[in-house]
């Protein structure tokens, strides 16, 4: 006799943009494991849901349009609502995450996000959620700690600089019909052959798309656009 498979983990989206909860709920389901309880644009919303709905993890932006989100979070504790939280913001003020620590914040996404990014703090949520019972040790605690703590990033390829690629993101997010890499480079102070290298390395990392630019003599140009995060502010 098989063992029954494991009871998804039951998210509620707390977004009030109505285009990204949807785009949360889709995420989230996408994801192995885990199931889209509800969605609320609000906190009394989210309050309702959850008087009726069992929860296991609120994905929650902290900017909703009738209360912060660490205050909703801290009035769900004193109701008895035990759910884990993961932070939606575009805040990068360290005091709010150290406040979340003591309200069930387990982890943090900062807008704007790709759904990659999504899917490794639900897959390292699982992982601590699964780790129940009495540790043997204080290594079994450690490991169900890490779980949560997000991987280092990426390297970048060789020649790509860190600072250079924030001015480059930076110059291309604040052009809404996009650039080319020649635009970028005069914006930037760099070489057009560099500025297409940022620019490719943005397009393959699912954060901006190209596309030709007609209407002139010769070979069309490319244009890059930046796509904007998945929770859109």
């Amino acid at each position: 006799m098989t063992d029954p498979a494991p009871r998804p983990i039951r998210v509620l989206v707390v977004e009030d943009d109505p285009v990204a909860a949807d785009a949360h709920v889709l995420y989230v389901g996408r994801v192995p494991g885990f199931v889209a309880a509800g969605k609320a644009h609000t906190g009394a919303e989210a309050r309702r849901v959850l008087d009726r709905t069992p929860v296991d993890l609120l994905l929650l932006d902290l900017h909703l349009p009738d209360v912060h989100g660490l205050q909703l979070a801290r009035s769900l504790r004193a109701a008895g609502h035990q759910a884990d939280v993961i932070a939606v913001t575009s805040a990068r003020d360290l005091a709010v995450v150290r406040e979340g620590v003591s309200l069930g914040v387990v982890q943090y996404v900062l807008k704007p996000f790709t759904f990659a990014t999504l899917r490794d703090r639900l897959v390292r949520y699982a992982e601590f959620h699964a780790a129940a019972g009495e540790a043997s040790g204080q290594d079994e605690v450690d490991r169900a700690l890490a779980a949560l703590r997000a991987p280092a990033p990426a390297a970048l390829p060789k020649g790509l600089s860190g600072p250079t690629l924030e001015r480059v993101t930076t110059a291309l997010r604040g052009a809404a019909e996009g650039l080319t890499a020649a635009g970028v480079g005069e914006t930037v102070g760099i070489s057009r052959i560099t500025a297409r290298r940022y620019l490719e390395h943005l397009v393959e990392a699912g954060r901006a798309v190209r596309s030709p630019l007609y209407g002139q003599v010769g070979r069309p140009e490319l244009v890059y656009r930046w796509v904007p995060g998945d929770a859109g502010r």
